[in-house]
């Protein structure tokens, strides 16, 4: 259902999967092609206008960044008739061409792409998650202490280019206010133009707090960078998801959940799908007059080319 005509639509992005979570913190975290799959259609039918996709390697459950793992799920999620969005975030651990070549191939409609190098300490999660059974699992959480997810200018221009030259437009996570800055800076060098869709990311170590006033801070710094040039987001981890949520729907923004970015739909329980959190969106934005924007209504904020000029 579209927002009606006296309605602010409000896009809801749906992160299936992600690469932070392991399996074995959730048994509803998806991995294999199918359970992505199933996860993006019931996203669809909640409300989400887009899917932001990763892969994982079906046996071990591992963030897999290849072409051919990409081509196991994103001609069934286009049948879902939402925005695909293709991460070239793949996993911290990954080089910039790794993390870049399935949206390369695919040129989808809309790509993620992290506005600068951070550190990115999951290790936090052990207090919770101690032994994961996989020692991935568990190495993964420990080695961000001395991890660096990198993205150089230069990282950056290249994905702008490659990417935009196929018409691809951008996610643009941002983590902290310096990421504005350089997205500033790209709008200022014409290598981005608008609408812009911007990401802000709060809630993970590393980056920005999750704070009331961090929201504000990120939002007034947009406004006054980038003026009417862009559509803004807001992406928070774990128990901030809802919080954050609530006041960017409250500030004009629009909202991104899903399970790469928190495994919980209440305070101690495993979300068993991103449609639940998707459905307590939809009561926040019912409660202040709002309502879901449709895919189509997403692809004309956004000023997206169209499901049909993408290669899959």
């Amino acid at each position: 259902m579209s927002a009606s005509k006296n309605t602010r639509p409000v896009i809801i992005t749906c992160a299936l999967t992600g690469a932070i979570h392991t399996p074995g913190m959730s048994p509803h975290l998806p991995v294999t092609p199918d359970e992505i799959i199933a996860e993006g259609r019931r996203a669809v039918d909640a409300g989400a206008a887009i899917l932001h996709v990763h892969a994982r390697d079906p046996d071990t459950g591992r963030p897999d960044q290849s072409v051919e793992a990409f081509g196991r799920i994103l001609p069934a999620l286009k049948e879902t008739g939402a925005v695909i969005n293709i991460t070239t975030g793949g996993s911290p651990f990954m080089t910039v061409d790794e993390r870049l070549g399935p949206a390369a191939h695919y040129a989808p409609e809309l790509c993620s792409l992290n506005l600068g190098s951070m550190n990115m300490g999951l290790y936090t999660m052990q207090a919770r998650f101690p032994d994961l059974g996989r020692d991935w699992e568990n190495d993964h959480l420990e080695n961000s202490r001395n991890m660096v997810f990198k993205n150089t200018f230069s990282d950056i221009e290249r994905i702008l280019e490659v990417c935009g030259a196929q018409g691809t437009r951008f996610e643009f996570e941002c983590y902290d206010i310096g990421h504005l800055y350089t997205l500033a800076h790209m709008k200022g060098r014409d290598k981005v133009g608008a609408p812009l869709f911007v990401q802000s990311v709060f809630g993970l170590l590393g980056g920005i707090g999750a704070h009331a006033e961090d929201v504000q801070m990120m939002r007034r710094t947009a406004d006054r960078l980038l003026g009417d040039a862009y559509q803004w987001s807001v992406m928070g981890a774990g128990s901030n998801q809802m919080r954050i949520a609530a006041v960017s729907a409250a500030m004009g923004g629009h909202v991104r959940v899903g399970l790469e970015d928190s495994l919980w739909s209440g305070p101690g329980e495993l979300a068993t799908s991103a449609a639940q959190q998707i459905d307590k969106v939809r009561q926040l934005l019912s409660g202040l007059s709002l309502a879901p924007a449709s895919p189509d209504e997403a692809r004309t904020l956004l000023g997206l080319k169209g499901a049909e000029q993408v290669n899959f």
